[in-house]
């Protein structure tokens, strides 16, 4: 009986407050899809960067015959044979290292064409303008710093260069955009939060003349407060619902229908990570609008 009567009091507080309980769903679904969306977004920038930084290459770059002008390493021309070979000698015996390939500037101007295509910026450079280098792979890609401080002055080399330069700025613009993901969703969820609050207080002081009739009738805080609260659950467990549909939506639709096959290079993240984000979207659903109201009640529901 009891259950019972709690059950008919939420519908009928979910029904006297239906628009402000559909706004809190809607604050609550964007709110909790932006989390879950900046989870799914944490993970997808650590994917890329373990499969990236595996892949790039400290580059030596060697001296040529047209650098004698660029710097006290290259002032004598272009790089000895005997220099190349004491350099590749060196970096065998680095622990760090985890191979070493040659790259003539043959094979530099070949990949140069690859990319570059039929592009008017191909035309510019000839083989011979390009320097020879060793592609140094790294057992730990971080350690960048040892291999510029030991080569970079080397006679001969004419740069040492780090290529995670040319990926870290694309890491960098998702980490802000995740950064802002964040705050539009504290923003949200402060939405939300006021929202719950201010229902609770609506449907408690529209609601105060029964539950004064149960006050006098001997019935407990706990009893008289469930209702609230319940309402308040449900309401934020809907929201969580919803913003499980969206971030499951935005993954078949967004990710892989549009991005997977516009971007062929990047890793996705798969519906693994997606299924370990939705049960904390939908605990943090219920949890936050019941533990609102609970805190509301104490202030607006003399009890």
């Amino acid at each position: 009986m009891r259950a019972q009567f709690v059950l008919s009091e939420i519908g009928v507080g979910l029904r006297r407050n239906l628009t402000m309980t559909f706004a809190v769903i809607v604050s609550v679904a964007l709110s909790l899809g932006l989390f879950g969306a900046s989870l799914l977004m944490r993970d997808q920038v650590s994917t890329m960067k373990g499969y990236w930084y595996d892949k790039v290459n400290v580059s030596i770059f060697f001296c040529n015959k047209n650098d004698a002008d660029s710097g006290a390493n290259c002032a004598k021309g272009a790089a000895t044979q005997q220099q190349k070979n004491d350099i590749k000698a060196e970096l065998n015996r680095l622990p760090l290292v985890q191979n070493v390939q040659y790259e003539s500037s043959d094979q530099a101007y070949k990949h140069y064409k690859e990319q570059f295509g039929d592009t008017p910026v191909a035309g510019l450079v000839t083989p011979d303008q390009l320097p020879e280098s060793f592609r140094v792979k790294l057992k730990d890609p971080t350690k960048f710093a040892v291999i510029k401080s030991a080569f970079s002055e080397r006679p001969g080399v004419q740069e040492v260069q780090d290529q995670r330069d040319t990926v870290e700025p694309l890491f960098n613009l998702l980490n802000g955009m995740n950064i802002a993901a964040l705050v539009v969703m504290g923003l949200m969820l402060v939405v939300a939060l006021m929202l719950i609050v201010n229902t609770v207080r609506v449907s408690a002081f529209s609601r105060r003349r029964e539950t004064g009739i149960m006050r006098l009738v001997g019935a407990s805080s706990f009893y008289i407060q469930m209702p609230f609260i319940l309402e308040a659950a449900i309401a934020g467990l809907l929201g969580a619902a919803f913003a499980c549909v969206l971030i499951v939506g935005g993954k078949y639709v967004l990710v892989n229908n549009w991005l997977a096959k516009k971007i062929q290079v990047i890793n996705f993240i798969g519906w693994d990570s997606v299924a370990a984000v939705l049960p904390l979207v939908l605990l943090i659903g219920l949890l936050m609008p019941a533990l609102a109201a609970f805190f509301a009640l104490r202030k607006y529901l003399k009890v």
